[in-house]
């Protein structure tokens, strides 16, 4: 499910850099200034970072410290894994999810729009994502429990 989802999320990364490259040119060449654009590229990331989370987690593509960990054995690295999955992502996953329902409803209420002239007037559309990255984050921590116990 994460490697899907990461490779769904995965394909806005030459969106991305396609409108990145409409802003730079319509302000620099033409002086025109987009905010609107810049605001979508933004969220594009949001969503890329947030959604492809769990896939890197599971195709053990995230930050480690290697260096006591490289040399280890198979033993050594599972039960390194299996603490740091609950130790310190199954924690970071609560807290993120749980101050995100709040953030994201309170967005929801005021029906929040972009503060920067020409911006977008969905802020809390985009702000609803957040909730992504703790889910996908629960799916890839279970999955790679699953994995390392059996």
């Amino acid at each position: 499910m994460n490697q899907l989802i990461g490779k769904l999320f995965s394909y806005l990364l030459p969106i991305i850099v396609f409108l990145v490259v409409i802003v730079v040119f319509s302000r620099y060449f033409l002086g025109i200034g987009r905010a609107d654009l810049q605001e979508v590229v933004l969220y594009l990331h949001a969503i890329v970072f947030l959604g492809c989370a769990g896939w890197a987690l599971t195709e053990d593509e995230h930050v480690r410290v290697d260096i006591l960990y490289k040399n280890s054995s198979h033993k050594y690295q599972k039960w390194v894994n299996i603490f740091g999955l609950i130790c310190f992502v199954i924690p970071v996953v609560v807290i993120i999810g749980w101050y995100s329902i709040d953030f994201v409803a309170m967005s929801w209420t005021l029906k929040e729009a972009s503060t920067e002239p020409g911006g977008l007037p969905t802020v809390y559309l985009h702000k609803t994502l957040i909730i992504l990255f703790p889910i996908v984050l629960t799916l890839a921590t279970l999955s790679k429990l699953f994995k390392l116990w059996k």
